[in-house]
């Protein structure tokens, strides 16, 4: 701590006597950092919702690297018959081709090179394609090959077996003519077994000749289930015709692909749906939705709606600091602000990393910090300085205010990264990145309100020769234009009669608290505490909304395309059972994961008779579902039966369930779009039921599964109640360490932890649920009140060291530090006020929160905080030795007036 001034004193001395290098130096900083930032791209990666080390997140990886990543569905709408008993059979056909990026050597891909088949040919980015064309079209070529190989062995089979009956009869010492008759006869009963084998594949297809693809009394005895209304699908193939009216094609993209590989991949599907070439002639028409696909575009969304509604926060931001900073140089504060934003975000992109959904809420919160840090260290330099102050005494200013006035500043600033450091220990990563990303943004915007706010401060002030010719003239200009209109802007605001209504009535209101605080500490905070129990108490009963239908514009086409989906199919998503084992093909393995799915299909309401319907779960292609197992035809008896099945079934069938080492395999259900807080329940009990056998590792994969474990692990009362708790702790220990006194750390902690509570009963009192996106916030009311109760904290006790008596105190200190916080406070709120006119419910309830928890934060602080000075100083706790050196220069006259300090 006795380093601390030192360290301030040299930084903005520095600043003070080269203003124009160091405004330049930040300035250049600040442009480059800009520029940088405009490279970084949003990502929605699966890491970014659980840690590396979640049994669900390996399991997904696994998951993703064997199988390909969630699936891209391209949704049929319209008549299967009219799809696979026409012409449009064939267009299908040739569809997945394209969005399988295959093209055959020497051959121009379906629109040439430079279409979307074209491009998706070049790229190869899908691991896995699986839709209804491609299914038939190997089905008729494999079951043409059974039927041909049938008739070609007619011949070849009863000749071997008339061969072998004449040498038999011939060792038996049978007469030539008697070994040729029973020859005959051995020859013609193979060749009627084979006859009647034959009949039995035709009769099964109703096939006569070899089949086609173009054969529809072929293709509907693989389709269509016989006995029930005409064009119901088989239900054995719901994954691919989960009603008479929709077909699904699967598109799973390759593990690894970049966040701009992936949205071009699922631009090119997009194109690809349009072209001409695959367009179907009865009426179908083609829908490409699914996880991926509204993920890209809500990131898209989210990230372009930020960027326009912070130039309007930028705006109004201003217009507010014009109003309540009564300063020369008000708008100061904000572009310092903005200069250690492009300088955070320009790092994050210069180590390589990409902006989350949590990320991107760090922008107005730092704002709102870096304004709040200039702003302080402004005011107390103008106190010092007077109104139009000479270069020398801004230089002496800032030297005062270095020793003086920084250090409370840097120590707040310390305290309340402190708090935010906590969210470091949260489960999820995006979380831990918002957090840390928030840690190095608060030291940014310290360091740039230490430079750039001090240089042109500096370098603005007026005095005779030197004034101001260290800047170039056209930055003292357009100072000079923006703060006289800054300055107008305010007077007229202030000379309102309205707005001086509100002042004087603010002031009284202030006299009163004061007064009150002095006199009656103790029933003051008995109030403050009972009204932070009940918070705390509403809290575990606040909302977490969680339904991602009801967070995003309900005009996105994505989310539009993804209601259809499940409309039409019943499904929104897909999770995976990731099974693996050496003794996977075994038949208790098999016969296992086919239980296992009878038993959930059941309880959340599928049977085959009546379909999906309004059941919670459907099933998807699985590797049970090759021997019959998900529709319940029995069991597996032997490993030879499970071995002579998957050597029969073509790769394109068994890729997609099966490696082809035969060690890991899934099982696949398909689930409804529904609250992720549900989405959890189901999940918890799929995982309940799972009682692998001996020697068999099973585990849930799929985005469904790491967003539910997310939102569970975001939204907990208990874990929110607990992090919480840890960024008290945190900050209460670096006051300590700073000031080395309990009373001066406790004290101001007191209405921090108070704040919290407030907050709490606020968002519950006004029902304004909770998000994804903002369910952290309760770190911003830690960090936000330690900045208001440190500063005010700090500055109260230098009046009382200087002689004056509590209230005197009180007064001085509202009127210079805490003009200053009400300041910033006002300026942040009405920044954030802004997101709440977004059409983004996720940012409009964001947004909401944040206004509550800073109007909470900074009122509750500015009412309770002089009960607790005054209770602090008649509080005398045993004095704290820590080894730190003392400072051989005093940071306040305080440091020296304090016994315990």
């Amino acid at each position: 701590m006795g380093r601390l001034p030192r360290i301030l004193a040299a930084v903005m001395g520095t600043a003070a006597r080269r203003p124009l290098a160091i405004g330049l130096l930040v300035t250049v900083l600040a442009l480059a950092g800009a520029a940088l930032a405009l490279r970084l791209s949003p990502t929605t990666a699966s890491k970014t919702l659980v840690g590396s080390s979640s049994q669900s997140y390996k399991a997904t990886e696994t998951d993703n690297r064997l199988f390909g990543e969630d699936a891209v569905y391209v949704l049929v709408k319209g008549r299967v018959s009219n799809l696979v008993l026409t012409s449009d059979l064939e267009r299908l056909v040739a569809l997945e081709g394209c969005l399988g990026g295959n093209v055959p050597k020497r051959a121009t891909p379906v629109g040439g090179w430079s279409s979307a088949c074209g491009r998706m040919g070049k790229t190869r980015p899908a691991q896995v394609v699986f839709g209804p064309g491609t299914f038939l079209n190997e089905s008729v070529t494999q079951i043409g090959d059974e039927y041909n190989a049938q008739l070609r062995s007619l011949g070849s089979a009863g000749q071997r077996e008339g061969e072998a009956a004449y040498k038999l009869a011939i060792a038996k010492g049978y007469s030539k003519a008697k070994a040729n008759r029973l020859a005959g006869e051995a020859k013609s009963v193979a060749a009627n077994q084979q006859l009647l084998q034959a009949a039995q594949v035709a009769m099964k297809y109703g096939i006569l000749t070899a089949p086609q693809l173009n054969d529809p009394g072929f293709i509907a005895s693989i389709v269509f289930q016989g006995g029930k209304a005409a064009g119901t699908p088989k239900a054995r193939f719901a994954y691919l015709f989960p009603n008479a009216n929709a077909s699904l094609i699967q598109v799973r993209l390759k593990p690894g692909l970049s966040d701009g590989a992936r949205k071009a991949a699922i631009a090119n599907v997009r194109d690809a749906v349009a072209m001409r070439d695959f367009a179907p002639q009865n009426g179908e028409q083609y829908v490409v939705t699914g996880a991926p696909v509204v993920l890209s575009d809500l990131t898209t969304k989210i990230t372009d709606s930020i960027a326009l509604l912070l130039i309007a926060a930028v705006l109004v931001m201003a217009l507010v600091l014009a109003l309540v900073f009564p300063a020369r140089r008000r708008l100061l504060p904000l572009l310092v602000a903005l200069a250690a934003v492009a300088i955070t975000f320009g790092a994050l992109s210069l180590i390589g990393a990409s902006l989350t959904m949590a990320s991107v809420g760090v922008v107005p919160v730092l704002i709102g910090l870096a304004v709040d840090y200039a702003i302080q260290l402004q005011a107390r330099i103008g106190e010092r300085s007077g109104p139009v102050p000479t270069r020398a005494e801004m230089t002496r200013a800032v030297a005062h205010v270095a020793r003086s006035g920084a250090p409370a500043v840097a120590v707040a600033a310390c305290a309340t990264a402190a708090g935010f450091l906590v969210l470091g220990v949260s489960p999820v990563p995006m979380v831990q990145g918002f957090g840390l990303l928030l840690v190095a943004g608060i030291f940014v915007g310290l360091a740039t309100a230490l430079t750039l706010g001090t240089a042109v401060l500096v370098g603005l002030s007026g005095g005779g020769a030197g004034r101001s010719r260290r800047l170039p003239a056209s930055v003292v200009g357009a100072g000079e234009l923006l703060g006289s209109s800054a300055r107008g802007a305010g007077e007229l605001l202030r000379e309102n009669r309205g707005t001086q209504w509100v002042l004087a009535r603010g002031r009284g209101v202030r006299g009163r608290a004061l007064t009150a605080a002095v006199r009656r500490p103790e029933r003051v905070l008995a109030i403050g505490l009972a009204v932070a129990v009940v918070g705390w108490a509403a809290d575990t009963q606040t909302k977490v909304e969680s339904d991602v239908t009801k967070l995003v514009p309900q005009n996105l086409p994505a989310l539009q395309d993804l209601t259809a989906l499940e409309k039409a199919t019943s499904v929104g998503g897909q999770i995976d059972v990731v099974v693996q084992s050496d003794r996977l093909t075994t038949p208790a393995v098999i016969n296992w994961m086919s239980a296992y799915q009878q038993r959930l299909l059941k309880r959340y309401g599928y049977t085959e008779a009546r379909g999906c319907g309004e059941a919670e779960l459907c099933p998807a292609f699985s590797l049970p579902d090759l021997f019959g197992g998900a529709n319940g035809r029995g069991k597996v008896t032997s490993a030879a039966q499970v071995t002579d099945l998957l050597d029969a079934i073509p790769a394109y069938f068994s890729q997609a369930v099966v490696t082809k080492d035969r060690r890991t395999a899934t099982m696949a259900f398909g689930i409804r779009l529904m609250p992720l807080a549900h989405q959890k329940d189901v999940i918890d009990a799929m995982r309940s039921e799972l009682h692998p056998p001996a020697g068999v590792n099973a585990q849930l994969a799929g985005l469904p599964v790491l967003a539910a474990d997310a939102n569970a692990a975001v939204s907990s009362p208990w874990r929110r109640i607990v992090l919480l708790v840890l960024g008290l702790l945190a900050v209460g220990a670096v006051l300590l360490v700073a000031f080395r006194s309990w009373r001066r750390a406790l004290t101001p902690l007191l209405p921090i932890a108070l704040a919290t509570g407030w907050s709490a009963l606020v968002l519950f009192a006004t029902r304004v649920p909770l998000n994804p996106m903002s369910v952290t916030m309760g770190a911003l009311v830690v960090a936000i009140s330690t900045e208001f109760s440190v500063l005010l904290a700090e500055r109260f006790r230098a009046e009382r060291a200087a002689g004056l008596e509590p209230l005197a105190a009180l007064e001085k200190t509202y009127r210079s530090t805490g003009a200053a916080v009400l300041a910033s406070g006002v300026t942040a709120i009405a920044g954030f006020a802004v997101l709440v006119l977004s059409d983004i419910r996720m940012l409009r309830d964001f947004g909401a929160v944040t206004v509550v928890d800073l109007a909470v934060s900074l009122l509750g602080v500015l009412l309770v905080l002089p009960s607790a000075l005054v209770l602090g100083e008649q509080w005398k706790p045993a004095r704290v030795r820590l080894r730190v050196p003392r400072p051989r220069l005093p940071w306040t006259a305080q440091a020296q007036a304090e016994p315990d300090a």
